[in-house]
């Protein structure tokens, strides 16, 4: 049996409500064992081989971020400022119960674990950030999925978009309404986070990564399209106790497309 082939721990969904009552996440958890809290990319949560993997050694907390969720669209609108929706996800730790919980964040989950770790620098016993994005540089421009066609959104997200990892991950369930209803929820996701990353994705972030506390590893694909590998050390000379795992033959997805390669320098941190 193989890494990926593991009997996966099944999520069960908890809602927690956030912002004086106005705010509802919903949230996947699975596993046992110390806190885990993983917030999700712009394309939205998946239940993946990585979580499943996590949450055999952690209880892992998966928020949906607002709006993403296409049965929920109207719950991007509930929060415009991005300091707020911070404010909101720290409450929503809060109300779980955790306790300095490993934070790990992708690609805008990434720039939400960063902030979340910046203003409440006692909030994360460990900090993970895949591909995170919330830093520019001229040249070196990131990329914006909301934008990106059908067509081009594979190449921006896997260094082989034909390959059989990407077209497994890309491809949509056979049953049509699933088929739709996981399309509409990827738009939905898209727009829900491309609305604090638009036009570009720099919030002020530069001027507070220096109040990160935790151990933080910056994991990233040494070919991302989307958001060059060069910002791996950006992050990394803005945070004191970081340290960088460049992931080869990847793009923006390291944890999907080299999951073995991934996890294992994942955990090695962990440890």
């Amino acid at each position: 049996m193989t890494t990926t082939e593991r009997a996966q721990p099944s999520p069960r969904e908890e809602t927690v409500d956030v912002w004086n009552g106005r705010l509802q996440l919903r949230v996947k958890v699975a596993g046992q064992g110390a806190p885990l809290l993983y917030l999700h990319g712009s394309t939205g949560l998946a239940w993946d081989p990585f979580l499943s993997r996590l949450a055999e050694q952690y209880t892992v907390y998966a928020p949906e971020f607002p709006g993403t969720s296409a049965g929920e669209p109207d719950a991007a609108h509930v929060i415009d400022d991005l300091s707020d929706m911070v404010l909101a996800f720290e409450e929503a730790s809060r109300s779980l119960g955790l306790s300095q919980p490993v934070v790990v964040g992708h690609d805008f989950g990434g720039m939400l674990a960063a902030e979340l770790a910046a203003h409440f620098p006692a909030l994360p016993g460990k900090l993970v950030l895949i591909s995170p994005l919330g830093l520019w540089r001229d040249d070196l421009p990131v990329a914006t999925l909301s934008a990106a066609s059908q067509t081009e959104l594979p190449g921006l997200l896997f260094h082989d978009p034909s390959g059989d990892v990407a077209q497994a991950a890309l491809a949509f369930p056979e049953d049509p309404e699933a088929a739709v209803e996981a399309a509409a929820g990827m738009v939905w996701s898209l727009g829900s986070t491309g609305k604090y990353l638009w036009p570009i994705p720099d919030r002020g972030l530069r001027a507070r990564l220096h109040r990160v506390a935790a151990r933080t590893l910056i994991v990233w694909g040494r070919e991302d399209r989307l958001a060059p590998a060069a910002y791996a050390d950006e992050f990394a000379g803005l945070i004191r106790d970081s340290a960088v795992a460049l992931i080869d033959d990847s793009g923006h997805l390291p944890q999907v497309e080299q999951f073995k390669q991934a996890l294992t320098r994942i955990e090695e941190f962990l440890k």
